[in-house]
């Protein structure tokens, strides 16, 4: 039943620069496009495994493959992997379709690396420790609902940009509730418990927001209505079954959902205006952020860079970056 995905990962291309390969991977992309230099047209494909992505061409006899590959499917391929603009690709002489047999799907979903259930457990004994009962009954409310508390467990963050991979959500919110607790009693104007309750509920639309099966991607309802707006509803929805839930709390919670993205050209139907709604809005802004950088220092080295140098340009961020530890080790 095991796949034969072992004995290559897209993070190890640097060893195998020039060599051929045979493996499997799942298709994230594919499109057949008109080659300008030599006429006629090739695939250009995006292929990954749990870690990370790589860009693949197929320059002839791809026919079949088109017809029988699509966007989530697991494939076997053969080609030779090289370097190309600083990247990374393989040019593929044969792909086909993977039965599900030979794959062993946990090879291509890529997940937290750490427990969920100690992040679960971690988590829940925060709100355990809350001395607001009324707060502590809500986010029960919703780590205990039996979809919603599995979908949590489970939901990547984003689709690309942070923490996408499986536990992605739970683990951006543990980290940025570690850091609410951290911070939060150097402001006296700040309540914990209520500041704690918007770390844990400001991302609960993405459960629904986003799917995730071999691949992330946006829910029909995450497209058109987006997670601020579905936890605004989700919130509601909640408090609707919770009899003499005080309207003064639902409010300042609702508020923390609506203005975490910071500024409206980010989405925030609201901008923060109490302390706990701007304390959330900005330490999720730098956990998103910190993550961000983790992702593109650990891409670059997994493409045999030292570290020592800027990174590329990265677009979510507007900016290249630095890792300052590896270039002060570097002498």
């Amino acid at each position: 039943m095991l796949g034969h995905m072992k004995d290559f990962y897209i993070a190890d291309a640097a060893k195998f620069d020039n060599a051929e390969v045979t493996t499997y991977f799942a298709i994230s992309s594919l499109s057949v496009r008109d080659n300008k230099t030599r006429g006629g047209q090739y695939l250009a494909l995006t292929l990954s495994d749990k870690t990370g992505t790589m860009e693949a061409r197929m320059w002839e006899d791809f026919a079949s493959a088109v017809t029988n590959c699509t966007e989530g499917c697991y494939v076997k391929v053969q080609g030779q992997i090289s370097k190309y603009q600083g990247k990374y690709q393989i040019t593929l002489t044969k792909l086909r379709a993977a039965a599900a047999t030979e794959v062993e799907t946990a090879d291509f979903v890529p997940t937290t690396k750490f427990d969920i259930n100690e992040m679960w457990n971690e988590l829940r004994s925060y709100v355990d420790s809350f001395t607001h009962l009324e707060l502590r009954r809500l986010v029960f409310a919703f780590l205990d609902d039996d979809t919603i508390g599995i979908a949590y467990r489970e939901a990547p963050a984003a689709k690309v940009l942070h923490h996408a991979w499986i536990g992605g959500l739970l683990e951006h919110v543990l980290t940025l509730v570690r850091v609410c607790r951290t911070i939060a009693p150097l402001y006296p104007e700040v309540n914990v418990d209520l500041l704690v309750t918007g770390a844990i509920l400001h991302d609960i639309g993405k459960v629904r927001e986003l799917s995730w099966g071999t691949t992330f991607s946006y829910t029909l309802e995450g497209q058109m209505i987006g997670h601020i707006s579905i936890a605004q509803g989700m919130l509601r929805e909640k408090i609707a079954a919770l009899p003499g839930f005080p309207d003064r709390l639902r409010v300042l919670v609702e508020h923390m959902i609506l203005s975490h993205h910071g500024k409206y050209e980010f989405g925030s139907p609201k901008l923060p205006m109490t302390p706990e709604a701007i304390l959330l809005s900005a330490l999720d802004d730098v956990e998103a952020k910190m993550q961000a950088m983790r992702n593109e220092f650990g891409r670059d080295a997994a493409s045999g860079k030292s570290g020592a140098e800027m990174t590329e340009y990265v677009r979510s961020m507007e900016r290249p970056l630095l890792n300052s530890k590896a270039y002060l080790e570097e002498q």
